[in-house]
């Protein structure tokens, strides 16, 4: 008598493999861990300080990190190209005074004046993505050349003087509306917008798919039909437009055309998008995750000064905080090897 075998199931034929739990996929995405970090940080603060857990301190946070979020929504996209932006902070300024002189001065319409300042600062980001994708320069440096450019040609044209006396139409979304007992600026739901705005593009489009294509490996990208030319230089141009509603915003929020404003802001914006997970090296990232990572920047600084802490230990723990999640970055690389 002859043993009879049951022959394979091929219908199925991963049912022999155990799928991933949503456990362990949540674990691997690269906003858990900026999450987990703004959690913990709001619980210690919350426990630390009465006055942290409030509609009207969250509303603050959100005031305070909106220009340098509205900066990082473009430094994400460049460095998901493997890029930099060293510039956009000057940029930002440059445009906060073209846009507030050309306004306060009567030489254009408040809402020419913006467009105005919108065409310059895409202009600059412009010329930035043909330096770099043309020539080609490194973007470190041609960024760093525009970012003294921009600096100087703000305290020129601005004569180093404040600009004062805005038309209402520049500092309206600095304008609050009542949510609960909370109070909200225009503004800042103009950046949450952009966050969704672009979060949306980069995940459920081809040029968001491309994007990431091109920092993952150029030469490929380019292999696959994509033209990485015209995408880098498009990329570092919606960049130089996004500093020009980060210009706006700016305005909105001081009131006044500063022309010292934005000296260090490029370098928050880069922190905020490392502390969101986005990589240095290009190619894995996200929008969302630089949103957490702002608001883990505002809630430390909030934090820490609710509690009395000097602002310079604010910078200190802000730096730690930016090596870790560069080594956490990097750590992770090697093991994706």
């Amino acid at each position: 008598m002859t043993a009879t075998t049951t022959p394979p199931d091929t219908s199925k034929p991963y049912a022999g493999l155990t799928a991933p739990s949503t456990a362990r996929r949540l674990l691997t995405q690269p906003t858990t861990g900026p999450l987990v970090a703004l959690l913990l940080a709001c619980v210690f603060f919350s426990l630390s300080t009465d006055q942290f857990l409030t509609g009207g301190n969250f509303s603050l946070i959100v005031q305070q990190v909106m220009v340098v979020g509205t900066l990082a929504i473009g430094q994400t996209l460049i460095i998901l190209t493997a890029g930099i932006d060293l510039s956009c902070g000057a940029v930002m300024a440059f445009g906060s005074i073209v846009i507030a002189k050309m306004a306060a001065e009567g030489s254009l319409p408040p809402l020419a004046a913006i467009a105005l300042g919108l065409v310059v600062c895409g202009g600059f980001g412009l010329l930035n993505g043909a330096l770099v994708q043309k020539i080609p320069l490194p973007p470190f440096i041609v960024t760093l050349g525009m970012l003294n450019v921009a600096f100087a040609l703000t305290h020129i044209y601005s004569e180093e003087q404040t600009v004062t006396n805005l038309p209402g139409p520049l500092t309206a979304l600095g304008q609050t509306f009542p949510l609960g007992k909370t109070d909200i600026t225009y503004g800042s739901l103009v950046t949450i917008a952009l966050f969704l705005l672009l979060a949306y593009a980069l995940s459920s489009t081809s040029w968001g798919r491309h994007v990431y294509a091109l920092g993952n490996s150029p030469e490929a990208a380019r292999l696959n039909g994509i033209r990485t030319s015209r995408l880098t230089i498009g990329v570092y141009t919606v960049a130089g437009v996004l500093y020009g509603i980060a210009a706006l915003l700016l305005i909105s929020r001081t009131g006044v055309g500063d022309p010292q404003a934005g000296q260090t802001d490029n370098l928050d914006s880069i922190t905020a998008v490392v502390l969101g997970g986005t990589s240095l090296f290009g190619g894995r990232g996200s929008v969302l995750g630089t949103f957490i990572g702002v608001l883990i920047v505002g809630v430390f600084r909030n934090g820490l000064q609710l509690m009395g802490v000097a602002s310079i230990y604010q910078t200190l723990i802000t730096g730690v905080l930016v090596i870790l999640a560069v080594t956490v970055d990097q750590i992770s690389r090697r093991k994706a090897r």
